[in-house]
Formats: structure tokens, sequence, C-alpha cells
């Protein structure tokens, strides 16, 4: 028991320690000088990338051919935007995109296809569009999304044949 006692005496004292060397304590330095606070963070640059309708829902489809939405977009900033590449959230949505940079007040787009083959019932898919503003090499994000729902397609209008015939 003495030996928890001491452990806890040896903690308080060391968090009180560290407490009275932070000279920024109470709002006041004791005579310290400090480097300068910080600069703000700078603000996130403007939306310069706008598209149309960034949802899509395809509403019920029937299994088989693959659904296809284009989702159109306008560059409404000031400098050229440049989309690096589209990833799609899953192997079933195949996406393809406008390569050219897109001027100021230009348009592009960007066309999601889902393969409904084996696929019946509800799905949510999400597209992030990786883009560029003008020199700046930080990749910029918007996230799409495409939604619906894949009936199950007939397995045949010919009745199945289950009889059984003996062959002699």
């Amino acid at each position: 028991m003495k030996k928890v006692w001491l452990s806890l005496g040896v903690v308080f004292l060391s968090a009180g320690s560290l407490m009275a060397q932070d000279a920024r304590h109470h709002g006041h330095d004791h005579g310290h000088d400090h480097a300068p606070a910080a600069a703000p963070a700078q603000a996130a640059p403007a939306e310069s990338i706008k598209f149309d309708k960034p949802n899509h829902d395809f509403g019920t489809l029937t299994e088989g051919p693959s659904a296809e939405h284009v989702f159109k977009f306008t560059n409404t900033g000031k400098e050229p935007i440049v989309v690096q590449r589209v990833q799609a959230s899953c192997g079933c949505t195949t996406p393809s995109y406008t390569k050219e940079p897109i001027a100021p007040g230009q348009a592009g787009s960007i066309t999601a296809a889902y393969n409904t083959s084996g696929r019946p019932g509800a799905f949510n898919k999400t597209l992030t569009v990786f883009y560029n503003v003008g020199s700046n090499t930080t990749s910029l994000t918007k996230t799409l999304s495409i939604a619906g729902n894949v009936e199950k397609a007939p397995t045949s209008s010919v009745p199945e044949n289950n009889s059984m015939m003996k062959l002699n």
C-alpha cells in the first residue's frame, strides 16, 4: 500500500512541476519573452468546381445492361481545373472523365457506368473526384454518388423441362 501512495505522490509532484514550468499559465508570463502566436491558417480555397447534380438515383433497373449517368460540371473559378483521377467505391462502377484542363466558365463531365449484371438489390456507390486548380499541386476532392435498385432479370420465357425420360 505504501508503494501505491508513494507512486501517486511522485505522479502528482511531477505533474505540478511540469505545470509550474509553463510560463503562459493564468494569462501572465512572469517576464518571459514568447514567440508570437502562429498566424491563422489560410481559408480553404473557394470551390471552383460546380456540379449540376452531384447525386443521381437511377430508380429501378433491370439486371443485365450497364446503367450510365453523366455528371456535368462547370469551372466557376478564375483558374483552369484539371481532373487528375476519379476513384469509384468498388469495381462494379467504371468512371470516365474529361482529361483536358477546363478553363474558367467552361464545362466538363464525369460518366459513371454501373454494371448491373449479377447484382440484384439496392446499391449506393460513390465516386471521388481528385482535381487541381491552376498551378496548385494540392489535390482537392469532390464526392459524387449514384444509387438505385436492380431487379433480378427473368431466367427465361421458356419453361424448364424437368421431366424424366427413360431411354432404352
